[in-house]
């Protein structure tokens, strides 16, 4: 009784005050497009981290400890030759020009490193030469920096022809502050003991951050903006690339964007041109669009009034909100055109509320159904994954709304459409299948039991991995740049080693406390003597002995640490140990200008901890990052007997890493859940567990078969296509949906499931056709991108459409004539 409760007040305001209708959907729509303007994109790498993590927290407290700052590396390549002085005036214009971009704290590279010659190890002091220094001997001090352990392939390239310029940035002491005083109040409310007054302070430091977070990104987008454009006065007559992690997280979106504005146009013209050849009417053509467009508005100006920011992850939410409402459209368009086509006296009115009345049921299943799919990202503890999952979910709601009020609204204003419905269409391949799946009959089971076997190998081969490298075409610049960095400078990303070194009694306690107190104490204040009997020659030997293990891993760059100061310190004394009172002289006698470069980053006295900075080359073919985080971490501890606390790994590799794992398990080994969830929606629009499960098969080989050619293809789930799970199976289940109420609807009439079959396709069939043929048609401009995710996302829906099509009109029916779960057939002479 409720129910036509509101489908006859449904019908009064839709039907009966279009207008209306239409007056409110603009409003809407205005209301929302005003809202657009604070839609946007988040370029910032911690958009991709787990909040919640763990790491990300030691991460932050280890970058405060360490004083770590972000930054980019340079890539310079002079045609000439680089220890030219020529060449290195021009380099040292470059680092004067870089250091006076806003917000850029240092620049470091081959013109500022210490230059010491023939001096011995007791001679270091704060006057040391350095290249820019006259009377330095330029062929001597390009062999010794080739030869430092410190400097080469991080400042200079094995062959000495590129120069790396790490340019580091001013740290953001007033985002540090929000993020630490809210983890205090976050970690008060997961313990139950925070108060009202703390808990309205968290909620205005979060309203605080997410609003400076904004600002913070527009001004590392405007740094790197600006240190591209003065790289750009340099270019002539020298080869420049710029890496490094806010470079990379930068580009991402940039790319992003560019998609967003070059292919937007270009896949609205294909999806015309595409509704043109299938309608051939405008009104059928504008239909689809004009909801897209009041969805699309909708969708993006909700996103702007809640701040939620599209990242990386989520870009594609409008492209899918794009085959949402075209797919619902489509539905209603065929489904009124073939009422108009069989029902010649009805009145245009009482054929538009049938068409609109009888689609409803099914319609509102498929986006229930796709909601769920959608929804299993909900899980996933990622941020911006779970804002995907809450933007689809809305989106698919706002999809149907906006489809079963503007379309049925306008179409009451319009006169009836004449023109008649062809029963021949040139590939019409909803009547090929029909007709193949009636001449192959079981062997249609055989085929795709092949294929399920063909898919699950390929799920086998299926990896988790995140190369940022593999992002971008080889011919762009980005990947040029990040190859030239694996190759000459030790690779951009990277990862830290945190070593917690054991407890040793100082060697020199007993021999110095009294003896040499009084000798040293001009060097040796209180605190510094302390701090400079940390420096134990068995405990320098230890950090060395890590380093070179670090170092020697195959797939490896450049390791920094204090690891390689000590090693030159050998070098510099004649290739001996350094004892322990040698050590306690040059930490007091450090310039003061190093102390920040090659101390103060990798060593903490406080805590007697050390900390390696690994880079990890890029390209590597067989580089399996979760593997080597893993190895490393097991290695460290195996090989010098720390236990399992004493080293941690961290840094925005492992984090990433993290992200892929976490993501990989909640969203790939539930997706079995997933289907439980969709067959129980089958079960209650079909009230029978026989069907249900005959509808949830073509559905789960859809979406092994996705998945299995990615495997077969070797390309990895990542953090830009784990997404492609959830949207096979979101788009998979339409088709399903759709083709099982018709076919359930028309049987008692043909008695036969193979004629049930041909009239389906014929009906239902064909409006999964053209929405899939709309879609593919649409997307398949997106392969022209230069971001691979792009192309990737574009190819793997096109194909989930087809798959799905291709299921639901060829085994799904076939499923259904061999195991009859609607009841026998009647005889041929009833």
């Amino acid at each position: 009784m409720a129910r036509s409760q509101v489908a006859r007040l449904y019908s009064q305001i839709v039907f009966g005050k279009p207008l209306l209708v239409i007056s409110l959907l603009l409003l809407l729509v205005a209301f929302f497009a005003w809202y657009a303007q604070y839609f946007r994109l988040d370029a910032s790498a911690d958009s991709l981290l787990l909040e919640n993590d763990p790491d990300l927290e030691f991460s932050r407290e280890v970058n405060i400890r360490y004083g770590i700052r972000d930054s980019v590396i340079v890539a310079y390549t002079p045609e000439g030759e680089l220890f030219d002085r020529s060449e290195l005036a021009k380099m040292e214009r470059l680092r004067q020009d870089l250091l006076a971009i806003d917000r850029v704290q240092s620049v470091d590279s081959i013109l500022n490193v210490p230059i010491f010659g023939d001096t011995p190890l007791t001679g270091i002091s704060e006057d040391y030469l350095t290249l820019m220094d006259e009377e330095t001997d330029l062929q001597l001090a390009q062999q010794e920096i080739m030869s430092s352990p410190v400097f080469q392939n991080a400042l200079l390239s094995p062959d000495g022809e590129t120069a790396g310029m790490q340019v580091s940035f001013a740290i953001d002491q007033t985002a540090r502050g929000l993020i630490s005083r809210r983890t205090e109040l976050r970690n008060l409310e997961l313990s139950g003991e925070i108060n009202p007054e703390q808990l309205q302070e968290l909620a205005d430091i979060e309203a605080e951050y997410a609003e400076y977070s904004v600002q913070a990104a527009d001004r590392q987008h405007q740094i790197i903006g600006d240190i591209r454009a003065t790289l750009d006065n340099y270019r002539d007559g020298a080869q420049i690339y710029l890496g490094g992690a806010p470079m990379i997280a930068d580009d991402l979106v940039t790319f992003v964007q560019g998609d967003l504005n070059n292919f937007s146009i270009a896949v609205v013209l294909l999806i015309i041109f595409a509704l043109g050849i299938i309608f051939r009417r405008v009104r059928w053509v504008a239909m689809p669009l004009i909801c897209c467009a009041a969805a699309g508005t909708i969708m993006v100006g909700l996103l702007g009034l809640m701040d939620w920011r599209v990242t990386v992850v989520s870009s594609n939410f409008i492209s899918l909100l794009l085959i949402i409402t075209i797919s619902l459209t489509v539905h209603l368009t065929v489904r009124y055109r073939e009422l108009r086509a069989t029902r010649h006296y009805s009145n245009h009115d009482k054929l538009l509320r049938h068409a609109v009345l009888s689609m409803f049921r099914p319609c509102l299943y498929t986006a229930l159904t796709t909601a769920v799919a959608f929804g299993s990202l909900l899980v996933s503890g990622i941020l911006p994954i779970i804002t995907f999952g809450w933007m689809m979910m809305m989106g698919v709601a706002t999809a149907l709304i906006v489809a079963f009020t503007l379309f049925p609204s306008i179409m009451s204003l319009l006169q009836r459409d004449d023109t008649q419905m062809s029963s021949r269409l040139k590939l019409n391949l909803t009547g090929a299948l029909a007709r193949i799946t009636d001449k192959l009959r079981m062997n249609v089971l055989v085929i795709y039991t092949l294929i399920l076997a063909f898919s699950v190998m390929g799920l086998s081969m299926l990896r988790v991995e995140n190369s940022f490298i593999d992002y971008f075409r080889e011919s762009t610049e980005i990947y040029q740049g990040m190859a030239l960095f694996d190759d000459k400078l030790g690779g951009t990303l990277s990862f830290d080693v945190v070593v917690d070194l054991p407890e040793q009694g100082d060697s020199l306690d007993d021999g110095f406390d009294d003896g040499f107190d009084d000798g040293f104490d001009d060097g040796f204040g209180d605190s510094g003597n302390d701090d400079a009997y940390w420096f134990t020659a068995p405990k320098m030997q230890q950090i060395k002995s890590i380093h070179e293990y670090l170092d020697n891993d195959a797939q490896t760059g450049k390791v920094l640490s204090f690891g390689a100061i000590v090693q030159l310190a050998e070098i510099l004394n004649g290739n001996q140990e350094v004892d322990g009172f040698l050590w306690a002289i040059l930490y007091n006698r450090i310039p003061q200008t190093l102390m920040s470069t090659v101390l103060t980053p990798f060593v903490s006295i406080d805590d007697n901890q050390t900390r390696f900075n690994v880079r990890v080359i890029e390209s590597a073919p067989d580089l399996n990052r979760n593997e080597l985080l893993q190895r490393i971490e097991a290695g460290v501890e195996e090989e010098f007997g720390f236990e399992d606390e004493q080293v941690r790994l961290t840094g925005i590799l492992v984090m990433y890493n993290n992200v892929l794992q976490s993501l990989f398990q909640s969203q790939i080994l539930t997706l079995g859940v997933v289907m439980l969830a969709i067959m129980l929606m089958f079960l209650t629009l079909f009230r029978s567990l026989y069907i249900a499960v005959i509808c949830i098969i073509p559905n789960a080989i859809a979406a092994a078969f996705v998945l299995g050619i990615m495997g077969w293809l070797n390309i990895p789930l990542d953090i830009m296509t784990i997404t492609i799970a959830a949207i096979s199976v979101g788009i998979g289940v339409d088709n399903t949906i759709h083709y099982m109420h018709r076919f359930k609807r028309e049987f008692p009439r043909f008695g036969n499931y193979r004629e049930t079959m041909f009239f389906c396709h014929n009906s239902i069939g064909r409006a999964m056709y053209f929405t899939s043929m709309t879609i593919v048609a649409g997307f398949s401009i997106l392969a022209l991108s230069n971001f691979i995710p792009t192309i990737v996302f574009g190819l793997l829906t096109s194909l989930a459409m087809l798959v799905a099509l291709t299921g639901s009109l060829t085994l799904l029916p076939q499923l259904l004539i061999t195991f009859k779960p609607l009841g026998p057939e009647a005889p041929e002479n009833a």
